[in-house]
């Protein structure tokens, strides 16, 4: 059921303008990528977020509908064993 409410609070955000948050991280591989995604996913606030594991600062890249405090991502980043700083 949490799932199906997910679903439906980011296909509603999809409708509205987005805002942008970008993050250096210490998320280097595809495994770090596996590893914060049910953290990331749990938040309805977020649309949609990636990392760049190529990139040398590793940078997420979350798309917001409405309103998210980043240090709210950074929290939530911790709790996954990863380190985030707001961009």
């Amino acid at each position: 059921m949490h799932d199906l409410i997910n679903y439906f609070i980011k296909t509603l955000n999809n409708n509205h303008i987005m805002e942008t948050l970008k993050f250096k991280t210490n998320i280097k591989c595809g495994g770090c990528v596996a590893n914060v995604t049910p953290f990331l996913n749990e938040m309805p606030e977020i649309a949609k977020w990636s990392v760049d594991t190529d990139n040398p600062e590793k940078i997420l890249t979350i798309e917001v509908a409405g309103q998210l405090d980043a240090e709210k991502v950074v929290n939530t980043l911790e709790k996954a064993g990863y380190v985030a700083t707001s961009l």
